[in-house]
């Protein structure tokens, strides 16, 4: 489904938040040149943050950027999305870090390395664990014999999920029951009790979280995992570290401590530098109307804007981001 050209420059909570409704599927990529074209950007699951910025951002260059309408697509998030940018189907794609990196070396994920750079550096991922409270789980060491969903097929949240059980000593195919559900699939899994817990790397807040503690109340709770930071960092690097997740953001009885991973927004290498340094500029001067739908776009920040590595940033993102400083 296309996103439509709003009749005014300024972009309001609801008009944003109803296109990022219409994120829609996958549709053909346009001409990716300065000159005007189509745009088509990977999000995540629909109750996701991915999603929500992806529809906001979209709408942005929609109305800012002359000649060019930009698509969002609802998608299993950051692997299949940077496949999914790599082979054409895409234009722009979000990512966690840590996936992003994998691309660029060749590793685990992807056979070899893939031609893709940042954007920009965006808001960070909270790895967010919700279990059942009658489920007596209180570490991911606990999952073992759980029946587990453990995200997205090819998404950032499957990733991770793998490495965190591998780094409490469990093996992901043999020691939990895993489900590969998207996040709103797991959620409604949890509400009726087919699965014991999830894993979640998302923003905060992330809707699909807040309906399930709303809905579940004391039924549901966050646990904390990083005890199992420095065997994350040891394995992966600090492209790992650590933040809790603040107790009002899903009404819990205390913060939780949990590991974090950055996010970045990913094009191929052949974008043309003066695409590349427009699309940065106006994420950056519309950040407003990302904020709008998500309080997570807070933290997208100048000041951070460059901390990409190991994934290169684009030349005309270096550009724009200077300039803009």
């Amino acid at each position: 489904m296309r996103l439509r050209r709003l009749p005014t420059a300024a972009v309001a909570f609801a008009a944003v938040f109803s296109l990022v409704a219409c994120g829609g599927q996958r549709e053909p990529t346009g001409s990716g040149t300065a000159a005007g074209g189509r745009l088509t950007i990977a999000t995540g699951n629909t109750t996701g943050v991915y999603y929500q910025l992806g529809g906001a951002l979209a709408s942005v260059i929609s109305q800012k950027m002359s000649g060019y309408r930009a698509t969002a697509s609802e998608t299993g998030a950051s692997v299949q999305n940077v496949q999914g940018l790599v082979a054409g189907n895409y234009d722009i794609a979000f990512s966690l870090g840590d996936t992003a990196a994998d691309a660029v070396k060749g590793e685990n994920s992807f056979k070899s390395k893939q031609d893709v750079v940042a954007l920009t550096r965006l808001y960070n991922n909270y790895t967010q664990v919700a279990v059942r409270t009658s489920a007596g789980i209180n570490s991911i060491a606990d999952l073992k014999g759980k029946r587990v969903s453990t995200g997205s097929p090819n998404s950032g949240t499957e990733v991770i999920a793998r490495r965190l059980l591998e780094a409490a000593g469990l093996d992901p195919a043999k020691d939990v029951t895993a489900q590969r559900l998207g996040l709103p699939e797991s959620v409604d899994a949890m509400k009726s009790g087919t699965i014991d817990a999830l894993v979640w790397s998302g923003g905060l807040p992330t809707g699909g979280i807040t309906d399930l503690t709303t809905s579940m109340g004391k039924g549901v709770k966050l646990i904390p995992i990083v005890d199992l930071l420095p065997k994350m960092q040891d394995k992966y690097g600090p492209v790992y570290s650590q933040a809790p997740i603040p107790a009002a953001t899903y009404k819990q009885p205390a913060d939780v401590a949990t590991i974090i991973v950055p996010n970045v927004l990913l094009v191929r290498t052949d974008m043309k530098d003066e695409l590349a340094e427009q699309l940065t500029k106006v994420l950056y001067d519309n950040k407003d109307a990302l904020v709008a739908v998500n309080a997570a776009a807070k933290d997208i920040t100048l000041d951070n804007a460059e901390k990409t590595d190991p994934v290169p940033l684009h030349p005309g993102a270096k550009k724009a981001i200077d300039g803009l400083k």
